[in-house]
């Protein structure tokens, strides 16, 4: 992959019309439906699900996570977001501080990022030694294939922007100031080094894209697409089933039995709108 003509890491959906948002809404509801199906037959069955999204900055994780999300309890869908290592990790087995993350009967468990921080972000802005980075990529289907003969139904889903709507979304947290936080000094340093990212991106795909733990790409330029074709395919491969539906009314109220509404001066939140 040269630096001298500019190509794209993997082709962009051509000849797609965008999706209104009255369409989509309407699909993503309907996933919402089943997600909501998904996660009682996990909770029934004591199922474990463990999700990975990887991808570059702006390419759309945290929307997509947010999409799926959304309606389900946090009780059984978990988000995992770790900071920086402490000092105390890093002197730690690489993997053992997502260890306990991972999920137990009855959860599904989402790494927005997770261990392939080795493979990616630490390797390209050089935390971490190029032996540390060997190990690890050598190390890490080994491991995947533990987690999966333990029960976990295992999933990795790298989402690929192409480098003008990576720069559009990075200038836009620029100007806007409800996403300036999502805008970090190693955001800015990493958004120069586009190959470096890609060639250890490459790297990782060749050492774990396996048969039992495989990666999957989408391409993530029209989040809405993204989105709802992340959740379709999820749902596609879990054996999940729908349960009983029980009817439910809602019972009767008890009576007033003499009770008034208090004296008390509440402090009531200004209606200002």
């Amino acid at each position: 992959m040269g630096d001298k003509k500019k190509q794209k890491d993997i082709p962009e959906a051509t000849g797609t019309a965008k999706l209104s948002k009255k369409q989509y809404e309407s699909e993503l509801a309907q996933l919402h439906v089943e997600l909501v199906k998904l996660q009682q037959w996990v909770v029934a069955t004591g199922a474990k699900v463990c999700i990975v999204f990887e991808g570059r900055d702006g390419a759309g994780k945290g929307g997509t996570i947010k999409a799926l999300t959304e309606r389900v309890s946090p009780r059984v869908f978990r988000v995992v977001a770790l900071p920086a290592p402490t000092e105390r990790e890093k002197s730690q087995m690489y993997m053992q501080r997502y260890l306990p993350h991972l999920p137990a009967a009855g959860e599904v468990v989402i790494f927005d990022r997770s261990w392939y921080n080795r493979a990616g972000v630490e390797r390209v802005m050089g935390f971490c030694s190029q032996p540390q980075v060997d190990a690890f990529l050598k190390a890490v289907p080994l491991v995947e294939r533990v987690m999966i003969d333990s029960g976990i139904l295992f999933f990795k889903y790298w989402l690929e922007v192409t480098e003008a709507e990576q720069t559009r979304r990075l200038q836009s947290r620029i100007n806007d100031g409800r996403k300036t936080w999502k805008l970090t000094k190693m955001d800015l340093d990493s958004y120069s080094r586009w190959y470096d990212y890609s060639r250890a991106r490459d790297e990782m795909f060749k050492a774990s894209d396996t048969a039992i733990s495989p990666w999957y790409v989408g391409r993530s330029d029209d989040k809405k697409r993204i989105r709802l074709n992340i959740i379709t395919h999820l749902l596609e491969h879990i054996p999940y089933t729908a349960g009983p539906k029980e009817k439910i009314t809602l019972p009767k109220r008890q009576k007033a039995k003499g009770y008034t509404q208090p004296e008390h001066p509440f402090r009531y939140v200004p209606e200002k709108f």
